[in-house]
């Protein structure tokens, strides 16, 4: 009995994502990303920011790592803080970032921008993204 309640307390504290399953199936096969966002959890995205938060803060002026600081990062545009160094390929890309652009991005950044020094290979999965995309939104007000 100690272990079934010991097994439901631990499932049930941080990190998982027990609605993930739900989410998928109200998106549907093959949802797209304006789709997949409307059934992102932002909760799920802070925690999958776990693997950013080696090179990037979020933090309304906190400083940049070994990537920019990614507050207000969504309607900003690409290369735009001046307290972090930008590749020139990056610089060079110009625009600004939106969901479509960041899930690009975020799917696989060097495919994006070659010579992008993002040693990141990219979050192959298209809910995680979303999710990712949610919280940075949520962090960007």
């Amino acid at each position: 009995m100690r272990w079934l309640l010991l097994a439901l307390l631990v499932g049930g504290c941080g990190g998982g994502d027990a609605d993930r399953a739900g989410r998928l199936r109200a998106a549907g096969p093959n949802a797209d990303l304006t789709t997949l966002l409307a059934h992102a959890d932002v909760d799920a995205g802070r925690r999958a920011f776990g693997q950013c938060a080696a090179c990037h803060t979020i933090g309304k002026g906190r400083q940049a790592l070994a990537g920019p600081n990614l507050h207000g990062i969504l309607g900003r545009a690409v290369a735009s803080d001046s307290r972090f160094g930008y590749t020139q390929a990056l610089k060079d890309h110009g625009g600004r970032w939106d969901a479509a652009r960041m899930d690009a991005w975020l799917a696989a950044p060097s495919r994006v921008v070659p010579g992008t020094r993002m040693a990141f290979t990219g979050v192959r999965d298209p809910m995680e993204r979303a999710d990712l995309i949610a919280y940075l939104q949520s962090e960007s007000r």
